[in-house]
């Protein structure tokens, strides 16, 4: 690389002689000069050219690959984007098992994993001359890069362990992954994370605003579904990272320990954090937790989010007679961070209107930053909460990320409090329309009923168009409330009726952002019938009641004529859900604005599914519990619904099976001690 800058000037240069040995030379050149410049500005952070200069070498590059497409190389820049999207990812088997790791979440834990390892190995071996490699636990989707003969061939996600889904397309538009090794091994397969740095996540949220689409809550939900686009175009606009920090399946490569593999990777110009001072090792379990307090302390001034850290056992040879115990490896634990209290002031309470009417007291804080991410609101949840906290204007508070996302007020410092304060009073009328709020006997929620009222309609709208719902992928919250402000979106129906000439005069709204979201409204028109009836909004009829009613009425007129003795019969519809769906579809204007829909090209039938009565799961009951890497819920549970399963939401003692991922919470308890079996997706899968 030392001859690279002396080359940049010429890098401007087109060749002269135009015979193919010219050719090739300055075409090996330039992907020379934009390697060069892809480690500085993705992993040095100090660009020497402007953008418009590297845009200039780019060009270059890809005119000189269609002119002469047999010369093009295999680690060419331009093979970091796909022509055209892909149509799915491709399953494939690790070839050593992607295990998760257990969790322990305190001091007192991580001295049982220290006790256990030396348990199990004190029988063969000086368990003082166990050393132990700490590293972080990066907040972001594990991916497994693998590399043949010094190629990137696959790009893994972790899946259920032991297969996952190849995602190489989008993978290879990360610039600071290497396409291709020098003098590499046979086999070498990296295991790291995808991530997205905070800053740039920040950049990213701006520029979802300002086309109007829907931030994304954290950096790591960015980075996994950014991930999972069957378009890599759209990925290569993501500013995605990875970092290695573990191998999976190596040859013809020689290193005893974990931390070895770091300086080989490194070598290989792979990604690692090593410059980061956050790896340690020791042969004191002292220490370790010395590491993990430290680490605490230091999570916020990173430049990416961890959410805890990760114990190894270093030596290789040692992992390997520790083995495995049901889906974990014995010889490494996740010590994970309880979420980060900082304390603020409240500014504020503010009254918010949700889609189903209630109404939610909401802290205006002054600005803080709590674990990296700067707050200036937070949830109260409910009057009865903020009474019990009694939480005033003005108040020192205690906040945090519940779950490392919801912002939460946890209490107030009375002991700080201004004597000039006062008990914020329960509203008696709405904040948005001024009708009188109401309270049902068993919740504490106060609602607004009036079925005009604007806020109720926004929020409405937001979840008909949501992900879950008719997943209008193009219309963000920003543009709903813009369309509704403008008079152009009141209902669920005006959303069908946009057209160009609706939409251009739009500040904002251009040809491409208003044609990719007419592309997007036509293509939802095409949505399962459980999407449509969830994306109605009818109070507690969630996800899988919607499944349930779809399964059972067929399509929307049936469901229209629904009966109160049908209804109480289905399977997880009791009788408050019962009695919500008939108020509903009691409402005149509500029936007349389905049949609009219908009338407009939305009319799904019953989903086909494929009943297989020979599988064990065929009319079981089962909760899924936990998460699984490269699946969602909804893939989890139309899998499980076509063998015949019964998905519910929650356990009890009839149900017959829990399928639990990684981070099973509280339904694990639940489930051992009602005595439920507990499966895994591997069990599932191989009934498919």
């Amino acid at each position: 690389m030392s001859d690279v800058k002396n080359n940049n000037l010429k890098a401007h240069l087109k060749p002269t002689d135009s015979s193919a040995k010219c050719v090739e030379k300055r075409y090996q050149e330039l992907i020379k000069i934009l390697r060069h410049h892809d480690h500085l500005y993705y992993m040095d952070s100090a660009p020497e050219i402007t953008d418009f200069e590297y845009d200039k070498l780019f060009l270059e590059l890809t005119d000189i690959e269609k002119e002469f497409p047999k010369i093009k190389s295999l680690d060419s820049p331009s093979l970091r984007v796909s022509d055209s999207p892909a149509l799915g990812f491709e399953k494939k088997a690790h070839n050593v098992p992607m295990l998760s790791l257990q969790n322990t979440y305190n001091e007192s834990e991580i001295l049982e994993f220290d006790v256990r390892v030396k348990k199990t190995l004190g029988k063969t071996l000086d368990t003082d001359s166990v050393t132990y490699f700490c590293e972080p636990k990066f907040d972001g989707l594990a991916i497994e890069l693998i590399y043949l003969d010094g190629v990137l061939k696959h790009a893994l996600t972790r899946g259920d362990g032991r297969v996952g889904e190849d995602v190489l397309s989008n993978i290879k538009t990360i610039k600071s992954i290497p396409l291709t090794l020098k003098n590499a091994p046979k086999t070498l397969e990296v295991r790291g994370e995808v991530l997205i740095l905070k800053e740039d996540f920040k950049k990213l949220n701006q520029s979802q605003n300002i086309q109007g689409l829907n931030a994304f809550a954290n950096p790591r939900n960015a980075a996994a579904g950014t991930v999972r686009q069957l378009d890599s175009n759209i990925s290569a606009t993501r500013p995605l990272k990875f970092y290695g920090y573990a191998p999976g399946l190596v040859t013809d490569l020689n290193f005893e320990h974990q931390s070895e593999f770091l300086d080989i990777i490194k070598s290989f110009k792979i990604p690692t954090a090593l410059n980061y001072p956050v790896y340690f090792k020791t042969k004191k379990i002292e220490e370790v937790i010395d590491y993990y307090k430290n680490m605490i302390s230091k999570r916020s001034e990173l430049p990416f989010d961890i959410d805890g850290i990760v114990i190894k056992v270093d030596k290789l040879s040692l992992q390997e007679d520790l083995g495995f115990v049901a889906r974990n490896p014995r010889w490494a634990a996740a010590a994970k961070f309880k979420p980060e209290q900082t304390s603020t002031y409240v500014n504020d309470i503010k009254l918010q209107v949700g889609r189903t009417g209630v109404v939610t007291p909401i802290a205006v804080l002054e600005p803080v930053s709590v674990g990296g991410v700067t707050i200036s609101q937070a949830t109260l949840h409910n009057f009865s909460e903020l009474n019990r906290k009694d939480i005033r204007v003005g108040d020192k508070v205690l906040v945090h990320r519940a779950g490392e996302v919801i912002p939460e007020v946890i209490q107030s410092f009375k002991e700080e409090r201004s004597n000039k304060t006062s008990v914020f009073k329960t509203p008696k009328h709405c904040p948005s329309c001024g009708s009188d709020l109401f309270q049902n006997e068993d919740e504490v929620a106060l609602r607004c009923i009036n079925i005009e009222c604007p806020s109720t309609a926004v929020e409405r709208l937001k979840h008909f168009a949501s992900k879950k719902a008719l997943n209008i992928d193009s219309l963000g919250d920003r543009s709903v409330e813009r369309f509704f402000e403008q008079g152009l979106v009141k209902s669920f129906s005006d959303i069908f009726l946009l057209t160009e000439d609706s939409l251009k005069d739009l500040e904002g709204f251009k040809e491409k952002s208003i044609n990719n979201l007419l592309s997007s409204i036509v293509k939802s028109k095409n949505s399962k019938l459980s999407n449509v009836i969830f994306g109605l909004g009818i109070r507690f009829v969630g996800e899988q009641t919607s499944i349930t009613l779809a399964d059972h009425f067929g399509d929307l007129t049936h469901f229209l004529k629904a009966e109160e003795s049908e209804l109480i019969e289905l399977e997880d519809i009791g009788e408050r859900v019962t009695e919500s769906i008939l108020e509903t579809l009691g409402q005149k204007k509500f029936i007349r604005e389905i049949e609009k829909l219908m009338s407009l090209g939305i009319n799904p039938k019953k989903e086909k599914t494929v009943r297989s009565k020979n599988s064990i799961f065929n009319g079981k009951k089962i909760v899924i519990t936990g998460s699984f890497e490269g699946l969602t819920r909804n893939q989890i549970s139309e899998n499980l619904r076509a063998l015949g399963a019964k998905v519910s939401s929650s356990v009890s003692k009839n149900t017959d099976y829990l399928l639990a991922g990684a981070d099973a919470g509280s339904k694990l308890k639940k489930a051992q001690d009602f005595n439920v079996d507990i499966i895994s997706w591997a069990d599932v899968k191989s009934e498919i």
